[in-house]
């Protein structure tokens, strides 16, 4: 097979996606599940490679949470930072996410097509006001009953209680010209996962800090910084709804900026979930980009056609 060509001629994609392309509401969690889960959204990213650069950022807020777990239930060993968390998590969804699109690409008899997975550090803060109000939820729900005995911070969700880290706003991408140059080069790149492994300026150095930073914000952020011209959020819902949760819930399937800001200054329901998402679509294409969509994982190619998710435009 020949190396994929006209890459220079294509336009940049950066698709992030939900925990939810890997744990799936009621599911443990398991290796074979998160594999299965993968499938879905990776198919349809492999068929989008003829047409677009592609950049992958992902979450991991229940692999890093477990990972928390996991290390609080044994004394044997010293315990780890969080930042020290967000990394393996970083090299253990890459993997899982580039052996699942090397398998799609397979399938579909596509051209050759280099894949990485890149480590990234994300720049945020230290005197961001994230670090004394913690609110990022990560690992797994816990009933009321359980929330209330365990020695940490925890806020409920639409789903039940979950742990709460800080969540500092980021700054900027360290890798990000090594990220576009490996696109322009052909590459399809998973980088920034969980948010990106945080870290603040010590002179010429930098320093990890205890963070799990948004996602979406991320990869709103990179899609800026490498000029990409649309941006995908993919979820566990079909877009945003007004009235969420109510017999009135319906889609958005197109906001203006205009709208996107009404969104994110009211009390619509639902808005706490969906309001990091409004925010970095809205920041994405205030700042230049083409089109911002959200929308569900089953629906990918869908919301990049148009026909699918909400369409955040400038217009």
């Amino acid at each position: 097979m020949s190396h994929n060509t006209g890459n220079d001629k294509k336009p940049t994609l950066l698709i992030a996606l939900g925990g939810n392309a890997l744990i799936q509401k009621g599911q443990e969690g398991s290796i074979a599940q998160q594999f299965e889960n993968l499938r879905i959204s990776i198919r349809q990213i492999a068929s989008l490679i003829s047409d677009y650069r592609i950049i992958i950022t992902h979450g991991n807020g229940p692999q890093v949470g477990n990972l928390m777990l996991q290390q609080e239930s044994c004394d044997t060993v010293p315990k780890l930072p969080l930042e020290i968390l967000v990394a393996q998590t970083q090299g253990q969804i890459g993997y899982m996410i580039e052996s699942v699109l090397d398998e799609s690409l397979m399938e579909q008899g596509a051209d050759f097509n280099p894949l990485v997975s890149l480590i990234t550090y994300v720049v945020v803060d230290e005197k961001d006001s994230a670090f004394t109000n913690p609110t990022k939820p990560i690992g797994p729900f816990f009933t009321a009953i359980k929330a209330e005995k365990l020695d940490y911070p925890t806020i409920e969700t639409p789903k039940g209680f979950r742990r709460v880290v800080a969540s500092p706003k980021p700054v900027t991408i360290i890798e990000k010209r090594e990220i576009e140059r490996l696109i322009e080069s052909g590459f399809i790149v998973i980088c920034c996962g969980g948010g990106g492994i945080p870290v603040v300026r010590n002179g010429r150095a930098f320093n990890g800090v205890d963070a799990v930073i948004d996602k979406d914000l991320v990869s709103a952020l990179l899609a800026t910084e490498i000029g990409a011209d649309l941006l995908v959020i993919a979820t566990d819902v079909e877009g945003v709804l007004t009235d969420f949760n109510t017999p009135d819930e319906r889609l958005i399937s197109q906001m203006r900026l205009d709208e996107a800001r009404d969104f994110l200054s009211s009390n619509k329901s639902g808005k706490g979930s969906m309001g990091p998402k409004v925010e970095a679509a809205l920041k994405f294409v205030q700042s230049g980009g083409k089109r911002a969509v959200i929308t569900s994982i089953e629906a990918i190619c869908d919301g990049v056609q148009r026909t699918a998710g909400t369409q955040i435009i400038n217009e």
